[in-house]
């Protein structure tokens, strides 16, 4: 009986432990300390729920940081509820901290452009109101030209079967969210939106780009 109950107490160990690891390894890809000398760029995004796109972006090589916040608005430092109330104007948005030597910002706007419907306004799939519109909101004129020619690019080639609504607007402000959305899907896996809206199409996104995730 000792020893039975010796080895189901090592089991459980070893599987906390492990447990434990991969908990680090999920809250670190989004921590990761930049290295001394390296310039670093940043994009911000809105392509529906934040939770989504910090997810999708989080998983990319050279990319630092995932922000979830709000931004576009008028109301300073606006909380998730009056965002939701669809008074305030701001946009769930993911601001990204990403090295330009690693991944360049055509590639981001490949993923971006990629994960979410761009035809559909304010909208993406069940989350309906104009917090989940998609949009660009661009750091400094190449940042523009280069969205801006994607999306016609885009439109020309008739990628979707309806005009791309995608909104592309110099920076206004960001207000990081609280502390509950970031890291949200790698910290509530279990919760039942990330399994059946978040985990399908990460799998989707992880085949797509698998050549540009990080080295787990």
């Amino acid at each position: 009986m000792r020893t039975w109950f010796s080895v189901v107490l090592i089991a459980a160990s070893l599987t906390a432990c492990a447990q434990s690891k991969k908990e680090k390894k999920l809250s670190d890809m989004n921590n990761e300390s930049i290295p001394n000398g390296v310039k670093v760029d940043t994009a911000i995004f809105g392509e529906g729920c934040f939770w989504c796109t910090e997810a999708f972006f989080q998983r990319l090589e050279g990319v630092y940081k995932v922000e979830s916040g709000y931004g576009g608005g008028d109301v300073v430092n606006p909380t998730y509820e009056q965002v939701c109330d669809k008074t305030t104007g701001h946009v769930e948005l993911a601001r990204i901290v990403y090295d330009p030597a690693k991944i360049s910002f055509d590639e981001l706007l490949e993923v971006f452009w990629k994960t979410h419907d761009p035809t559909t306004y304010e909208q993406q799939g069940a989350d309906i109101g104009p917090q989940y519109k998609s949009v660009i909101y661009y750091q400094n004129d190449e940042q523009k030209q280069k969205a801006l020619h994607y999306k016609e690019k885009l439109d020309k080639s008739g990628a979707w079967g309806s005009p791309i609504v995608t909104e592309i607007e110099p920076f206004k402000n960001f207000y990081p969210a609280e502390s509950y959305h970031q890291n949200y899907y790698n910290s509530n896996q279990g919760q039942s939106y990330c399994r059946f809206v978040i985990a399908p199409k990460l799998e989707k996104f992880e085949k797509v780009f698998k050549d540009k995730l990080k080295k787990q």
